[in-house]
């Protein structure tokens, strides 16, 4: 028997992430690693998590080691409700509310219950490889919008609306990360904010707001979510835990009208049942006891300085012609080499000098941009961020045209 013969369709057309293979070539303890997505284990706040636990495990031990409903623990819900009404404006109850296994598996679930082989897709360009992959089985199109130092270009995005309107044709949804956006690291204007939400509602389309990096600002203004400004439940908003709690607890929560939450409980019964429910009411007592509130200032004085650090080393030795974004938040930034360079080319000589990122191109459905790479500031210290950028620059330095 040929195994590979009996795949299904959809196994046949998964690939594997990018970015997950290349970081299988930087996990040599000499290479000096700006590729990977991660927080910093020293933003974990371990004893508070076990302060919690502790307590947890002593008040409501069966309840918490028992299976949990696919919606999630409703106490937990209860208390994102009361996060999203208070802090940011959003009206909503548990009933709004579905807890996922990370962002990740809230983007696979969207595109089951909504996406048809063909379907259009609106997304920024570079978007999140994550959507890509969890989008890449049921074959959609993808539309890209240009981006610049205030995000998605929504005059861009009218012009698309307007033609594929014009051609008797309407995208399945807007998929944007508006603040600190990943690969990026822009943030989307209050204007143009204000700018898609009305194109929305203009041409009846979904928008899927992903939130992971929001709480994690630096410098400038807080600007409202899009879900903030929503008034005809078009917005689907996707925040999460793994930024400013622990990425091993797998905890975030997708937010929609009920209608959406409802067939999205249907498809994760098939995939997981419930989501981890241990982790559910430590993120509960982590917003309920005020932990969290505290620890962010934490978070944010550690990743402010590697961001200012990163962005000073930049400036001291890339080379003229290397431009890069200066972000107010989150954990990346996007570096654009003079034309006719090629990032991916230029890896391998990279992990030679012991340093390496992620080519631009994995972050654009048809792969181009080749001259463009995201590096990210929060996981490696200072002294790598030092170490590395000087590797990194030698090698741009060796490569230009």
């Amino acid at each position: 028997m040929r195994i590979e013969d009996e795949f299904s369709e959809i196994a046949k057309n998964l690939k594997a992430s990018e970015i997950r293979e290349l970081l299988k070539l930087t996990q040599q303890p000499d290479i000096i690693s700006f590729a990977g997505g991660l927080p910093n284990p020293e933003s974990f706040p371990v004893d508070t998590i076990k302060k919690i636990i502790d307590s947890l495990l002593e008040t409501e031990g069966a309840r918490i080691l028992q299976y949990g409903s696919t919606e999630g623990v409703n106490s937990f819900r209860d208390a994102l409700s009361e996060m999203m009404r208070n802090k940011y404006g959003v009206s909503v109850t548990k009933d709004n509310i579905l807890v996922t296994a990370g962002s990740q598996q809230a983007l696979y679930l969207l595109a089951k219950i909504f996406i048809n082989p063909g379907d259009k897709v609106i997304i920024e360009a570079p978007t999140y490889i994550g959507i890509l992959t969890a989008f890449q089985s049921y074959k959609p199109e993808y539309k890209e919008i240009e981006m610049d130092d205030d995000g998605m270009r929504t005059d861009l995005l009218e012009e698309t609306l307007r033609s594929m309107r014009k051609e008797g044709d309407k995208p399945k949804m807007i998929y944007t990360i508006p603040t600190f956006q990943n690969p990026a690291g822009v943030t989307m204007s209050l204007d143009r904010r204000k700018h898609l939400i009305e194109l929305s509602e203009d041409y009846d389309v979904l928008i899927v707001e992903d939130d992971p990096y929001g709480e994690l600002r630096y410098s400038g203004e807080p600007l409202p979510l899009l879900k903030s400004l929503d008034r005809n439940h078009n917005v689907i908003y996707l925040g999460t835990f793994s930024k400013i709690l622990s990425p091993g607890f797998r905890m975030a929560h997708l937010i929609a009208h009920e209608e959406i939450i409802h067939k999205a409980v249907l498809a994760k019964q098939g995939i997981d049942l419930c989501t981890n429910t241990v982790g559910q009411f430590v993120a509960r007592e982590y917003i309920s006891r005020g932990y969290l509130e505290n620890h962010i200032p934490k978070i944010i004085e550690l990743y402010k300085r590697k961001r200012d650090l990163m962005l000073d080393m930049l400036e001291d030795h890339f080379p003229d012609g290397v431009k890069w974004t200066k972000p107010d938040g989150g954990m990346f930034l996007w570096v654009t080499l003079p034309d006719g360079m090629d990032a991916e080319k230029m890896f391998h000589r990279a992990i030679q000098h012991k340093v390496a990122y992620v080519i631009g191109s994995a972050f654009f459905p048809r792969r181009n941009h080749k001259n463009t790479m995201r590096l990210n500031f929060t996981y490696p210290t200072d002294e790598q961020i030092k170490v590395g950028v000087v590797r990194l620059s030698k090698v741009i330095r060796e490569e230009l045209p």
